[in-house]
């Protein structure tokens, strides 16, 4: 069992140990050296993403060590930095690219969907990433720039659906992004398109209710949300008319499909107790899959210690904890390595099912009947 160890603060601040989570700035400028090279080098960024991370990962390991949790904000600006610029370097690398491209006459049309599905895996992979570290900020600039970058790949109401959905109700019916035991993620994925933008929806008319307003209401989000996707797609048409809507929206796609592709990896299978009468147990550190491999999480700002972030939903990402298998579930692998899993559901159940298993012995041997939570045909919660 591996043994965690304590990050100082004194330690955990100083600017050399945030560089590495800068990794990901290396890869607007790989983005532009495709374009500007074509050929096999539109491939670099998914081969840099996936491959190279996966790589080393089995070369670094894991990371037992855990910051302490009492480091003050202030210690921390090396690493809410990386947040807070990378809104502007991904709006000029998928603007630049998306003027530049279409006038690129040594692109062919395979080099050019090729390239711009490498602009999706970023947006996706890093940019919804950090949008969702910004919107769990309460500065309010933070969360405006996580707006911006959700935007750029029209998936505003994710915010919603996170804050207000996801983290209330992870492990119960209610949760959309909860992947069902034996569910694989090619019907997950048409589910949680439709069920997400529904239940933020959903979410935000009924706190506007609670308030006495109108869903149409100018408190309403889904206004910005929606005022924001329109001019990032009207800039994008203004760039390069259909050809730049067109790989504009082919990357928001790709996007999607990595976050969604995260989603399904982080609660695969996870459930929480059904208590009886709609009641369940607080959300704990064991509903969350938890991956402290080294090399994916710096590129991940720790997404991949998703336990402690269900449980500590406020912490900013250098502070996010890491828990034994005793305390959490692990997962094999990280997460380049897992979602490529996940898309070949034969393979994922393989890896997986057992583990799930494993897990319901260890934390609910009470539970005879699996039936209801497999289905999500337990009582809606309260």
């Amino acid at each position: 069992m591996q043994q965690l160890h304590t990050i100082p603060a004194t330690q955990l601040s100083r600017w050399q140990s945030a560089i590495p989570f800068w990794l990901s700035l290396a890869l607007p400028p790989l983005a532009a050296y495709g374009a500007w090279a074509g050929g096999w080098n539109v491939l670099l960024l998914p081969l840099v993403t996936w491959y190279l991370f996966a790589a080393a990962d089995a070369a670094l390991g894991r990371d037992s060590g855990n910051a302490d949790p009492d480091t003050p904000d202030e210690a921390l600006r090396w690493y809410s930095l990386v947040t807070r610029v990378w809104a502007p370097v991904q709006f000029v690398t998928l603007f630049g690219l998306l003027w530049y491209v279409p006038r690129a006459d040594h692109l062919g049309t395979p080099e050019t969907v090729a390239l711009f599905f490498g602009v999706g895996v970023i947006t996706g992979t890093i940019g919804i990433n950090y949008s969702h570290e910004l919107m769990h900020q309460r500065n309010r600039w933070e969360r405006w720039l996580g707006d911006v970058l959700l935007a750029m790949v029209l998936y505003s109401h994710f915010r919603s659906e996170h804050l207000l959905v996801h983290h209330r109700y992870v492990g119960t019916p209610r949760d959309p992004v909860t992947a069902r035991y034996n569910e694989g993620f090619h019907r997950f994925f048409p589910r949680v398109l439709r069920q997400s933008l529904a239940s933020a929806f959903t979410a935000e008319r009924q706190m506007l209710a609670r308030k006495g307003r109108p869903w149409w209401a100018r408190e309403n989000p889904f206004w910005r949300y929606w005022a924001l996707q329109g001019s990032m797609l009207a800039l994008a048409f203004a760039l390069s008319g259909w050809a730049g809507l067109a790989l504009f929206l082919w990357q928001a796609v790709i996007a999607v499909w990595q976050l969604e592709l995260v989603n399904y990896v982080e609660h695969y299978g996870l459930t929480r107790k059904h208590l009886g009468d709609g009641r369940y147990e607080h959300v704990q550190p064991h509903h969350s899959w938890n991956a402290s491999h080294r090399a994916s999480n710096w590129l991940l700002i720790n997404l991949q210690r998703h336990s402690d972030h269900h449980y500590k939903p406020d912490r900013r990402f250098p502070l996010l904890q890491t828990y034994t298998d005793r305390e959490a579930p692990q997962l094999p692998y990280g997460y380049p390595v897992m979602t490529m899993a996940a898309m070949v559901p034969p393979l994922w159940r393989r890896i997986m099912n057992p583990r799930v298993r494993a897990w319901r012995r260890q934390h609910y041997p009470e539970i005879a009947d699996w039936h209801p939570y497999n289905k999500a045909r337990n009582p809606m919660p309260r």
